[in-house]
């Protein structure tokens, strides 16, 4: 068994303080300078839980059950169905969360606490938890715990989590704080796809709702498709690109708005 290098659980750790604090960070911001409703954040975490976790994940279930071999061989289906999958679920619990809570004051700033929410969660869950998961198994790593562990196991079930767990000591450093950089603009995209749907209800335009689900469509389907060929810092300075073209042009439609 190999040993974790310490650059790498810095890199652990440095996603963590990401994944946790810019939310919290977001939040006082948005609650402190803007003066939006904290409930908001909620209602775009729990949106978030309810729709991309569990109906979502529910969806994967049949599909992957019925056609999974389709999917596992030929990426570009797989990207197109994941694109659209989490384009769909995300952005129409958006818009159902802010039709039916809008009566609390749906202004473009509880929008913004909306996406702080929605984007917050998913980086505490998705990436917080699994960096602060995979600090703890390298420390048990590094001072033999877990090989004592493995001992008494039987060798099938050894020789798996010895396979998965090797990735903490056989990867590149770099990639431990890719999570950190990535749920940055993860979340700012959130925040934007928010602002739209946010519009597509105040204004009744339903076409603002077909919008936000192509472009959160495109995100996921470019970035599972290039990961597919290419490393992980070109995914996510692909991601970076898309959302340094997206984000301006939100933010001036925002600053517009009276």
């Amino acid at each position: 068994m190999g040993t974790v290098s310490t650059v790498s659980m810095i890199g652990m750790g440095v996603t963590f303080l990401i994944a946790i604090g810019l939310p919290i960070g977001l939040l006082i911001y948005a609650r402190t300078k803007l003066g939006a409703n904290i409930i908001w954040a909620g209602i775009g975490a729990v949106t978030f839980i309810v729709f991309a976790l569990l109906l979502e994940q529910i969806l994967h279930t049949i599909v992957f059950g019925l056609f999974g071999e389709t999917m596992n061989g030929n990426t570009f289906i797989k990207a197109i169905y994941g694109g659209l999958a989490a384009g769909v679920f995300e952005e129409v619990g958006r818009f159902i969360s802010m039709n039916l809570f809008k009566k609390k004051n749906l202004s473009k700033q509880n929008a913004f606490m909306y996406g702080v929410g929605h984007g917050g969660i998913e980086a505490i869950i998705i990436v917080g938890l699994t960096s602060i998961s995979n600090l703890a198994t390298s420390v048990m790593i590094n001072t033999g715990v877990l090989e004592t562990s493995l001992s008494v196991l039987d060798e099938q079930t050894r020789e798996a989590t010895l396979n998965q767990v090797s990735l903490l000591w056989t990867s590149h450093p770099s990639i431990f704080y890719l999570g950190g950089v990535e749920r940055v603009f993860a979340i700012a995209l959130q925040v934007c796809l928010s602002y739209i749907v946010y519009r597509a209800v105040k204004d009744g335009k339903i076409q603002l709702l077909f919008l936000a689900i192509g472009l959160h469509a495109f995100v996921d389907f470019v970035t599972v498709l290039v990961n597919a060929f290419a490393p992980a810092i070109v995914v996510e300075l692909v991601l970076i690109v898309i959302v340094a073209i997206i984000a301006p042009l939100v933010y001036k439609k925002y600053s517009d708005e009276e």
